[in-house]
């Protein structure tokens, strides 16, 4: 039996027309704003017409920490989601956009797998609305006017050794990284080092995920910190006149993108920021749109749950007021061998000792959406053709210890069908009440939140915050940004900020060695370990396997 690939499913699918998909998840054709036949941007101002309508379900799609045997998150909350409207649900599914990063890098397309995908595909992974381009082109305009200022007088005595505003670029280009510029003559700018982040680990996308409408937006860019003086007073984008003009640009940005999954379920995909370096979740305004439309809304955050679920429940649950019904951790009994210590090209073989080793990275992000957050889980295990009986069975019996329910997710293979399990089983989980609650209180000390997270979420023994983060820490304790969220850069790989202590590493120190406010998005980055916001690309970078014929067929997007 031929295997096809996801990019071969997504182009023989036959989509339905967006104005049909809108019309019949409730939103009146008068908000849409047509991008060819099968993609639309919603207009924001639904949610005024719908203020009033009750919310729906909210359930957060999560994982184990991802190893390269894949996990398949954005594929289960896909499968999920159409499973739930195989069971009569009206559901709505919310994911990020994909970064053009990880498709022309290692990881290709990031649309879903198999026969629980959105579509169109490709649009989707490539330029799809322009969103990405618009987010970098505000980034980097706010650059260009923050040097502008500098060689135009610089009025506001910016010194140029403290800027902490870079550019972006949506593409993993390690050469960016560290750069000079300016250089050439006083004509060229002043001369200084300078660097590029990936678009989506920008502040400009953290502050288009967390916006709650355009004057948000606009009071947002105003707040971002794009370096200090000479005297250490911080100097904003509204002291350069940049927030009118950035939002100028980001207007149609901020309106979420509505397509459809492979079964016809609508699907918002808006915003797009990485997990391990930025707060990995979809936009504030498409999740409360979908929750205005739907009873069931299913959502994911991004890499494993002490990365992008953290970050989903302490952060934009906390800004936007949301309270998670249910949470599904994905989970593949391959993925769990390799954290038990198997090899890649050894993954499809039975191995019970390796899988028990494994175990204890699943069952530590279970305990902690359920101790720490009070929500309650189900462990979809996402079925591969090589898992037996006898491993399958070993997952189910250790979760049944923990009072955890387990559902096999066959979504990959069967689309919505395969999901229907998983999908009653999380109705029942929605029906039961939680005390959801956070990791820390805002009213910590920095350190204490730092603290808190490392204890509780990764279980780490201590937190080691160096000289250089220090005196940061006590600088924007100075400033008045104590009160704020903290969203922690960390490997995706390993609950600790080494990527290669798998499982659930105990007896570690959590490394912090930068902190920055990004005031506009309302958190503080903290950097671990050797994270970086520039990635590199592979070896071997899936662009070397991606074309398009003359007829404007593309191939190789997985």
């Amino acid at each position: 039996m031929e295997i096809k690939s996801d990019i071969q499913i997504a182009q023989e699918t036959e989509m339905l027309d967006i104005r049909g998909i809108a019309k019949d998840a409730g939103i009146d054709e008068k908000y849409l704003e047509l991008y060819g036949n099968y993609k639309a941007k919603i207009d924001y101002n639904i949610l005024k017409e719908k203020q009033n309508h009750p919310d729906g379900k909210l359930i957060l799609v999560t994982a184990i920490s991802p190893t390269p045997a894949g996990e398949g998150k954005t594929t289960t909350t896909v499968g999920l989601s159409d499973g739930l409207r195989k069971i009569g649900k009206k559901v709505f599914v919310a994911l990020r956009e994909p970064s053009l990063g990880p498709v022309f890098g290692m990881k290709g397309g990031a649309a879903g797998g198999g026969y629980a995908q959105v579509v169109p595909m490709e649009d989707i992974n490539l330029h799809f609305t322009g969103d990405m381009h618009a987010i970098g082109a505000a980034n980097n305009l706010l650059a260009a006017m923050l040097d502008n200022h500098i060689y135009q007088g610089n009025s506001l005595n910016i010194d140029p050794r403290k800027i902490t505003w870079h550019r972006c670029v949506d593409m993993n280009d390690r050469q960016l990284r560290f750069i000079t510029d300016g250089l050439g003559g006083r004509v060229n700018g002043t001369p200084r080092e300078d660097s590029f982040d990936i678009t989506v680990a920008s502040e400009i996308m953290a502050i288009l995920c967390m916006s709650k409408d355009i004057d948000d937006l606009k009071e947002r860019i105003n707040k971002i910190i794009v370096g200090y003086t000479y005297d250490d007073k911080p100097v904003t984008a509204g002291q350069l006149n940049a927030q009118g003009a950035l939002a100028a640009l980001l207007k149609d940005a901020l309106k979420p993108n509505l397509v459809q999954t492979l079964e016809h379920t609508p699907a918002f995909v808006h915003g797009g920021p990485f997990a391990n370096i930025a707060h990995g979740c979809n936009s504030i305004m498409a999740t409360r749109m979908a929750l205005k439309l739907a009873d069931y809304v299913v959502t994911e955050a991004g890499f494993g749950a002490d990365l992008g679920a953290e970050k989903f429940l302490d952060i934009k649950c906390r800004t936007a007021n949301l309270k998670p019904s249910a949470v599904v951790i994905v989970a593949t009994v391959r993925a769990l061998k390799h954290h038990g210590g198997v090899a890649k090209a050894d993954l499809g073989l039975e191995n019970l000792e390796a899988l028990a080793a494994g175990l204890p990275n699943l069952l530590q992000h279970v305990e902690n959406m359920r101790n720490v957050y009070k929500l309650p889980v189900v462990v979809a295990i996402n079925a591969f053709p090589t898992d037996t009986t006898a491993e399958l069975k070993l997952v189910e019996a250790k979760c049944r210890e923990l009072g955890v329910h387990v559902a096999l997710s066959e979504v990959w293979a069967k689309g919505g069908e395969g999901g229907k399990t998983l999908a009653e089983e999380v109705v029942k989980l929605c029906e039961q009440p939680n005390d959801f609650d956070y990791s820390y209180s805002l009213d910590s000390s920095i350190e204490e939140k730092l603290n808190a997270i490392a204890a509780k979420i990764y279980h780490a023994d201590a937190v080691n915050i160096l000289p250089a983060a220090r005196k940061q820490l006590e600088q924007l304790e100075s400033l008045g940004f104590g009160n704020v969220p903290i969203c922690v850069a960390k490997t995706q790989y390993s609950f600790s900020d080494d990527p290669k202590l798998l499982g659930a590493p105990k007896g570690f120190t959590l490394t912090v060695r930068n902190l920055k406010i990004s005031a506009g998005a309302g958190f503080i980055v903290a950097l671990t370990g050797d994270i970086m916001t520039m990635p590199g690309l592979p070896k071997v970078p899936s662009a070397e396997r991606i074309d398009v014929d003359n007829t404007g067929k593309i191939s190789g997007l997985f």
